[in-house]
């Protein structure tokens, strides 16, 4: 789930455009991409969801993802506390309200796609969400970067539960109504620091999404507190397994969404 210097130059083209009197600061945000995360995932299937959460309605209807970035926008499977019995649609990258039509929407920078744990509520953009909009969303596992000599990445780790387990990533959502009246909720992936085992992984960043365990879920979406929320922003403590896979974050025009992409390598 990382971002590299041919992602941004792809999708964020102006971002190499800039004034010299500019530079200096957009160097810095682009080196500060390069170490993010969770901007790479897989996810089930409706019928899968629908198998493994029997006591949910799931409203999700798509076929499982293997890999996908968040770049795209995807619609991923999420519970949001407005409804926390349902399975449903959403769109990955948070959308703040004022954003007004889906260009604008696309040309969000990436870091709507994650929101760092330790600043949620100090951030304009975030701390609404934060207090009043959480969810939760479904995942088969994850992609990691991984540098080799400790200073640049230059492979990936797919990440997962043992006996490859659905689980839950804490994510805040964003209501939105683009120009043409559609409305649909928008999300960020939550990061905290690093465990142990990731902090080996993703060594650069030393980041990881905020995993909320099966028994945290409701203690999530129903939290009424700033503290009860940053309580539960922590590292994961649990067991997780991760092999080297293909590149996914440097693949260019290349189909990554099929079974063989998770295959150790």
């Amino acid at each position: 789930m990382s971002i590299g210097i041919g992602d941004l130059s792809i999708v964020y083209p102006s971002l190499f455009r800039s004034r010299k009197t500019e530079c200096v600061n957009r160097t810095n945000f682009i080196l500060r991409c390069l170490n993010v995360m969770c901007y790479h995932t897989a996810v089930p299937s409706g019928k899968q969801l629908s198998k493994y959460f029997k006591e949910m309605t799931v409203l999700y209807n798509q076929p499982e993802i293997f890999h996908v970035a968040g770049f795209s926008r995807p619609t991923l499977p999420v519970t949001l506390n407005n409804d926390i019995d349902s399975i449903v649609p959403a769109r990955w990258k948070f959308v703040p309200f004022y954003t007004k039509s889906e260009q604008d929407a696309d040309k969000l920078s990436p870091w709507y796609l994650n929101a760092r744990g330790e600043e949620i509520f100090e951030k304009s953009s975030y701390k609404k969400a934060a207090a009043e909009y959480r969810g939760l969303l479904y995942v088969n596992g994850f992609y990691e970067p991984h540098a080799t000599d400790g200073k640049k990445n230059d492979e990936n780790r797919f990440i997962y539960f043992p006996e490859k387990d659905i689980f839950t990533l804490g994510v805040i959502y964003s209501p939105w109504k683009n120009e043409m009246g559609e409305r649909y909720n928008t999300f960020a992936v939550i990061t905290t620091d690093a465990n142990p085992m990731m902090s080996e992984i993703h060594n650069l960043g030393k980041r990881m999404p905020l995993i909320i365990p099966a028994d945290k879920r409701q203690e999530w979406l129903l939290a009424n507190s700033q503290e009860e929320v940053q309580s539960l922003i922590v590292p994961y403590s649990g067991e997780l397994q991760a092999h080297r896979t293909y590149r996914v974050t440097s693949a260019r025009g290349a189909d990554t969404n099929k079974p063989e992409i998770q295959n150790p390598v």
